[in-house]
């Protein structure tokens, strides 16, 4: 088996910077992940903003993620292009530590920035949605990240086409367009 076509080591595979950020900006969901009190992983998908190199997201101050954080904030974040409309295939995951923000301050930059993210369409539903959030019992979680690891499965299929089926190969030519 060549370099290219070993799957043990996928380092070369991972998002171009470009599509990195395309794929920040596109989707609007992640799966956050923390460490519950009995030391087991779980994660939950969330909304996020993805801001110069932190990620943003909020929830009710009462979630269980929420204790979790104040517990031990250390957290993880999974991206994937599935759902965003852009190709599939492509991943980004992160390791962060994540901070709990009560401030207005810090509402008040972030609901409109986020808002306008998940309710892109409509002034209307993002007005009311941002109305919705700004309440006296929710946090804004701050998570900037010190670890990441990409994977785009165009760069993987491409050292070994015949690997692939047909009706993907059709796919992959399709969304490389």
């Amino acid at each position: 088996m060549s370099d290219d076509a070993n799957y043990e080591d996928l380092t070369s595979c991972n998002l171009d910077d470009d599509m990195e950020a395309k794929l920040l900006a596109t989707q609007k969901e992640c799966v956050f992940q923390w460490t519950t009190k009995a030391g087991e992983p779980f994660g939950v998908v969330m909304s996020f903003l993805e801001k110069d190199g932190t990620f943003w997201l909020t929830a009710a101050e009462k979630r269980a993620r929420i204790y979790a954080i104040k517990r031990d904030p250390r957290v993880a974040i999974a991206i994937t292009s599935v759902g965003s409309g852009l190709r599939g295939g492509m991943t980004a995951s992160y390791k962060g530590i994540a901070k709990i923000h009560k401030s207005q301050e810090v509402k008040d930059w972030f609901y409109p920035e986020f808002c306008a993210k998940i309710r892109p369409d409509s002034e209307v539903a993002r007005a009311s949605f941002q109305e919705h959030l700004d309440s006296p019992d929710r946090v804004i979680i701050e998570v900037p990240t010190h670890y990441k690891l990409t994977f785009d499965s165009m760069k993987m299929w491409s050292r070994s086409p015949d690997a692939i089926s047909d009706q993907r190969r059709e796919e992959l030519a399709r969304e490389a367009e």
